[in-house]
């Protein structure tokens, strides 16, 4: 058996692979600036601008790290941005399709209702108590507010109807009465640890990636220099 042995120095192609199946992990669990990364493994010439690669996963983990720091340090402004932005979802709910299925899911899988509380639903121009439009929805909320009947068989998409007409006592009967936002400070503490390790995981990843962009920088310009 002969073993060769190259004197001129050459790209791993151990690196190139490891750092494509990288690209591909990282691809599949929704990272969006995968798409600059797997754009460039298509194109001819690609390993010319790792170094611009390596430069945009390490921004994009810095700016990660100061969301998360700025999230805690300012709870309360937080706490205020997201219940605009639930506000203004809510206010165009009937607009999009997709954000309205995305509404619904959140307030059943929470057993919620609204950003703070049912009456949330007054800013959404269908459900509003308020004026004098005829909508069949007027002073009700979404049938994912609805406390679900385990007897029940078939979605009942009306059960929110009128139901903010009905006296405050009886709103527990028929729909859930805590916000999102509320649900959402509940859901966190309780899932705490499992939110550090996925924030953990993906730092992991990230340093994986820039670590195997150096290396290919590295291996390059040794080919580089060695012709």
């Amino acid at each position: 058996m002969y073993y060769y042995r190259y004197d001129n120095a050459e790209v791993s192609c151990c690196y190139k692979y490891l750092m494509f199946t990288y690209n591909v992990i990282f691809w599949l669990v929704g990272v969006v600036f995968i798409a600059v990364g797997f754009w460039a493994w298509s194109e001819k010439g690609v390993l010319l601008d790792l170094a611009q690669f390596c430069g945009i996963i390490g921004l994009i983990f810095l700016v990660e790290l100061a969301v998360a720091v700025l999230a805690v340090l300012f709870q309360s402004q937080m706490r205020e941005w997201i219940n605009g932005f639930f506000l203004a979802n809510i206010k165009v709910y009937r607009d999009d399709i997709d954000l309205q299925n995305l509404i619904d899911s959140l307030q059943r899988t929470n057993h919620c209702c609204g950003a703070q509380h049912p009456d949330d639903w007054d800013v959404n121009v269908y459900f509003s108590c308020n004026g004098t439009h005829r909508s069949r929805e007027k002073c009700g909320v979404p049938f994912s507010c609805c406390v679900a009947d385990p007897a029940d068989t078939v979605l009942n998409t009306q059960c929110g109807y009128d139901v903010r007409k009905k006296d405050k006592a009886e709103w527990p009967d028929h729909i859930y009465m805590k916000g999102c936002i509320a649900a959402l400070e509940d859901w966190l503490p309780e899932n705490l640890y499992t939110l550090a390790t996925v924030f953990v995981v993906i730092s992991l990843l990230q340093m994986v990636g820039i670590y195997l962009a150096r290396s290919l920088i590295s291996d390059i310009q040794k080919v580089r220099f060695s012709n």
